[in-house]
């Protein structure tokens, strides 16, 4: 039986893999750790939130004194570190909020997790790091795929950030012996997801009537991976990943933002065609009007700094843990449109938030 802390568990990507193990592993014990800020939620774990393997707990990761108290009192054995501040555009006007959590807030969790593994108890251990593919920078359309050993050159407060993160939980196992594992991930969709991203963001404002603001022209490339697929890789670094590797975590999927933009469009509008109950539920919808949804879209002045591809090359994850998406772009798309469809209690709420 392994016990976790999942810091950041409640946000988007944390409560899926909460979801994801509990299912799975059912005997582990899982306690996590989030401030609930603006996308984290408690209602992200109401289906797992009365459990007996789970404990929530309110608090932050700065605080070292709350994280060694708690990996003492769980006698907890791994840190699966998803906690972040992860949007690009806040990051460009806001960074010191993402200095703060995510290179400030990683080193506390090093030091905390130093002092109860290496200078305390001495158990086996795991302290997982979850970072992303933009701390490699951007790609050319014709350039080969991010790999591992691909030198970093983040191009936004939020991808330095997380760089300087990754960096620290490296600089944790060579010099102190910390028995790290660092992922990092192409662009995670799903259920839950805050509708400031790409994908929540014009499924919700699809179904409000809402314009679709695509920065640019639209062709900037990203890669797709399904978060149920991320939680799959995390679990299999976990089990089988080497001690201070780094394993790239991609969907295989690449789809430039118009590209996928115009999906969506063309997906919502079958679906409202099969399904004309959905017209009474969405009344403002532009199926629900007799509009196709591609009239929605508006392209905006692009972002500064766009990056223009990320692609993640999967050799490493699939020769040494034997890792494949299990989700196309088209399935998970699916599948993601159906749950955010169901829940407009979930995500009607947040709209204004996400601006």
């Amino acid at each position: 039986m392994a016990s976790l802390l999942v810091t950041g568990g409640a946000g988007f990507i944390g409560a899926n893999f909460v979801h994801y193990w509990l299912a799975r592993y059912p005997e582990d014990r899982l306690v996590v750790l989030d401030a609930l800020t603006y996308a984290g939620r408690r209602e992200n774990l109401a289906p797992v939130l009365e459990q007996p393997a789970l404990r929530f707990v309110h608090g932050d990761i700065r605080d070292q004194a709350l994280v060694e108290r708690l990996l003492r009192e769980e006698s907890l054995d791994t840190v699966v570190h998803f906690a972040a501040e992860s949007h690009v555009d806040r990051s460009i006007s806001g960074p010191a909020a993402f200095v703060e959590t995510n290179v400030t807030g990683t080193l506390s969790l090093l030091q905390a997790a130093q002092n109860v593994w290496l200078a305390g108890s001495g158990r086996p251990h795991r302290f997982h790091h979850v970072s992303t593919d933009e701390v490699y920078g951007s790609l050319g359309p014709a350039d080969p795929a991010f790999t591992e050993t691909t030198a970093y050159a983040p191009n936004s407060p939020y991808s330095a950030s997380k760089a300087a993160s990754d960096h620290l939980v490296r600089a944790w196992h060579h010099t102190y012996g910390l028995q790290v594992t660092t992922s990092n991930c192409s662009n995670n969709y799903g259920p839950y997801q805050f509708p400031e991203k790409l994908i929540p963001l014009m499924l919700t404002r699809l179904l409000h009537g809402e314009s679709l603001p695509v920065y640019g022209d639209g062709r900037n490339v990203r890669d797709w991976l399904h978060v149920e697929d991320h939680a799959r890789g995390i679990e299999q670094v976990l089990r089988r990943g080497r001690v201070g590797e780094v394993y790239n975590i991609g969907g295989e999927n690449e789809w430039n933002n118009i590209a996928l933009v115009r999906l969506i469009c063309a997906r919502l509008d079958e679906t409202f065609a099969a399904r004309p109950e959905l017209s009474a539920r969405y009344p403002e919808a532009a199926p629900a009007r007799g509009e196709p949804c591609e009239s929605l879209i508006r392209f905006v002045r692009d972002r500064p700094g766009h990056d223009a591809r990320y692609a993640i090359n999967p050799d490493k994850v699939r020769a040494e843990l034997d890792f494949r998406p299990a989700h196309t772009l088209e399935s998970g798309l699916a599948a993601t449109m159906e749950w955010y469809l169901a829940h407009p209690q979930w995500w009607r709420p947040l709209c204004r938030a996400a601006g």
